[in-house]
């Protein structure tokens, strides 16, 4: 499926925004978004309110081809190009100053072959669209945590989830994609139909082109054994010391997330939070009972669930309009040094909505070879999340600080490079630590497919990338 591509026009040239909209307003009509029309304002109002980039026009796109056309002209025109679908990404990278937006908030159908096991979902489908059309198969496609998370930026980056011991990442479970391609052409990408795409969206992010539609493997899972866990501050180093033993011996079933979250009181309490997704729930319960004995639980929530409902415990953890700055580090282990950092950044933190997350990686996700997707990293790990909150009239300095004290504490345990889909823009020598000896190979496929960055403000190539 392709569609003529746009002759090169020199990369110098200004933008020109007055051609761009007149073409656009051609193609989408009233859906054409500009800063003086209501919903350009909703278009733009991202999860990270600290984000206050401003894009000139925004195209709220319905199908591929309008996709396609809209791609097409804003190279004609030399517009900055960016992609908003679920708006989750802490950096804003889905707006660019001045840049045209394709609103792919629109593509949000979701088609189930529950035969073939596969699931069919638009680029703008969040995980609560996919789950809710699963649902009632009994099937699920591995997520993250929180639902409001549009699956495609989830799963062209990782897709970190509580499913991950037993399903691998959620970019495991890609079989395909519709792309868009930088210069407007539509192509297939899966392991039949341009291989080498195809391995680089697994892992390469946004930076390819812009996926209109993905195919999943979908499994079934009718409810798994979930559930949060709370102990008092004062018992962090102890259970943390049972999270980190129990994780040796835990089976591809089990996968546990855990951390600090704000508590009732203004001090921050901490958490496991168990998935059992085995056949057989029953055969979790000797693991539940071993979480619950890491210290004296002040909340105890675990039960037998649909995946669906389980992950509604996070609804409304990290609420919209706060703003928010993420730090991340991949540990290879809970050493002793990175426990005594993260309880002392518990105690030490700065706002009563910050938090700290640990993502268990392991399992199924842990025997995929490096070089088979673009994702490199794939010995057990734990993604360690520091997650600074504060409402918008709060002055960002201390907690700032706390963020970035905290990322320098765990530095010396952690492995080079770090999740991308979490490093901050300006982070991009780990960018390229994170993907290994994968790094060249996906810099010849974003020269080959996108060889003048046009799209460059997603995770998580830099746009300086050229094979050079």
């Amino acid at each position: 499926m392709t569609s003529a591509a746009l002759p090169d026009v020199p990369s110098a040239t200004s933008p020109d925004i007055s051609v761009a909209t007149a073409r656009l307003r051609v193609l989408l009509g009233d859906r054409l978004w500009q800063p003086d029309d209501p919903d350009f304002t909703a278009a733009t109002r991202l999860w990270n309110a600290a984000v206050d980039t401003a894009p000139a026009l925004v195209a709220h796109c319905l199908d591929a081809e309008e996709v396609a056309g809209a791609v097409r002209i804003a190279t004609a025109c030399h517009l900055p190009l960016s992609v908003r679908s679920g708006g989750h990404d802490w950096a804003g990278r889905a707006l660019r100053d001045g840049g045209l937006v394709l609103d792919l908030t629109g593509l949000r159908a979701v088609r189930v072959d529950p035969d073939a096991a596969t699931v069919t979902v638009a680029g703008g489908a969040s995980a609560a669209d996919v789950l809710a059309a699963t649902a009632a198969y009994g099937l699920v496609v591995p997520t993250g945590v929180v639902r409001d998370v549009g699956m495609a930026g989830l799963t062209l980056a990782g897709g970190y989830g509580p499913l991950c011991g037993r399903f691998g990442l959620a970019l495991d479970n890609l079989l395909g994609a519709e792309v868009v391609l930088a210069n407007g052409r539509r192509v297939t990408a899966d392991a039949d139909h341009d291989a080498e795409l195809y391995w680089a969206l697994r892992g390469g992010g946004g930076n390819l082109g812009v996926v209109t539609e993905l195919r999943y493997r979908a499994h079934r899972l009718p409810a798994v054994l979930a559930g949060m866990i709370m102990f008092a501050l004062a018992e962090a180093p102890a259970v943390l010391r049972g999270y980190r033993a129990l994780l040796t011996e835990a089976p591809d079933e089990l996968t546990v997330m855990a951390g600090f979250l704000p508590g009732p009181a203004g001090e921050p309490v901490v958490f496991v939070c168990p998935f059992y997704s085995g056949p057989d729930l029953d055969a979790g319960l000797p693991w539940m009972r071993r979480l619950r004995g890491l210290g004296t639980p002040l909340v105890d929530q675990v039960g037998p669930l649909p995946y669906a409902d389980a992950l509604r415990m996070f609804d409304g953890g990290m609420a919209d309009g706060n703003h928010y700055l993420l730090r991340t580090r991949w540990l290879p282990e809970l050493t002793d040094g990175a426990l005594d950092a993260l309880v002392a950044a518990a105690r030490e933190i700065s706002s009563p909505f910050s938090a700290l997350a640990l993502h268990h990686f392991h399992g199924t996700a842990s025997r995929v070879r490096p070089g088979d997707t673009a994702f490199a990293l794939r010995a057990d790990h734990l993604l360690a999340e520091v997650i600074a909150v504060w409402a918008p009239t709060g002055s960002p300095g201390a907690h700032r600080q706390w963020a970035e004290r905290t990322s320098a504490a765990l530095a010396p345990h952690a492995l080079p490079g770090g999740y991308p889909n979490l490093l901050a823009p300006e982070e991009t020598e780990r960018v390229r630590l994170a993907y290994g000896a994968n790094w060249e190979r996906l810099r010849r496929a974003k020269h080959r497919y996108d060889p003048r960055h046009v799209l460059s403000a997603v995770p998580t190539l830099p746009p300086s990338t050229h094979p050079g």
